[in-house]
């Protein structure tokens, strides 16, 4: 399937579609799956009931993809370990982090990632964000190579932006206090929010 929310149906004798419901259903193995990535893509359908109680598929076809497979959360910052899936790591590996309301310059943040074979890690430091939402992204191949948004996909959570609300930290920078933190997007790209802090907590 290609990337999206499929509904489904069952074609009836009369003609006429109708929704289907989902049944008991099973999804731990798609629990902290590791693909082989022998494939060049990673692709993902997890079965999910809507808010009307209809069968939906969210499917995922990435090539190449980079999982986020572990959060760490600090008081400054955030550091992520993860896998990429389809392309190598080459000696120019890096990361990003770009504004969705800003360009140019002051909308990137390059970050620096260690890397062992496929897997890197990466931090980020809040202090250096200004207020706004930033998406992050992996330069496997450096800057001469393709962008790669990082995600979570290897589970069996189809919509984790309203279900996993993680911590977010109160830190002081050049535009004044903030609160930041990690988030996920409707479509379980891994993101950072940064916020400036309300009235009651100045």
């Amino acid at each position: 399937l290609p990337e999206g929310r499929w509904d489904a149906y069952a074609h009836m004798a009369d003609g006429v579609p109708r929704r289907l419901v989902p049944g008991v259903t099973d999804l731990r193995s798609l629990a902290d799956r590791t693909p082989s990535g022998l494939l060049g893509h990673v692709a993902v359908r997890i079965p999910y009931a809507t808010r009307n109680g209809n069968l939906t598929v969210r499917s995922w076809l990435r090539a190449p993809h980079a999982e986020a497979a572990e959060l760490r959360l600090a008081d400054d910052g955030l550091t992520v370990r993860g896998r990429v899936y389809g392309t190598p790591l080459a000696a120019g590996a890096h990361a990003e982090l770009r504004a969705r309301t800003a360009s140019g310059e002051d909308g990137t943040r390059r970050l620096g990632l260690t890397a062992d074979r496929a897997e890197f890690r990466l931090r980020i430091a809040y202090d250096a964000l200004a207020p706004g939402r930033w998406d992050l992204w992996l330069r496997p191949a450096g800057e001469a190579g393709p962008a790669v948004r990082v995600a979570r996909l290897l589970d069996d959570i189809a919509d984790k932006e309203p279900v996993l609300v993680l911590p977010r930290a109160r830190v002081e920078t050049r535009h004044g206090p903030v609160e930041a933190g990690p988030c996920y997007t409707r479509d379980n790209d891994l993101s950072v929010s940064v916020t400036a802090p309300g009235p009651a907590n100045m």
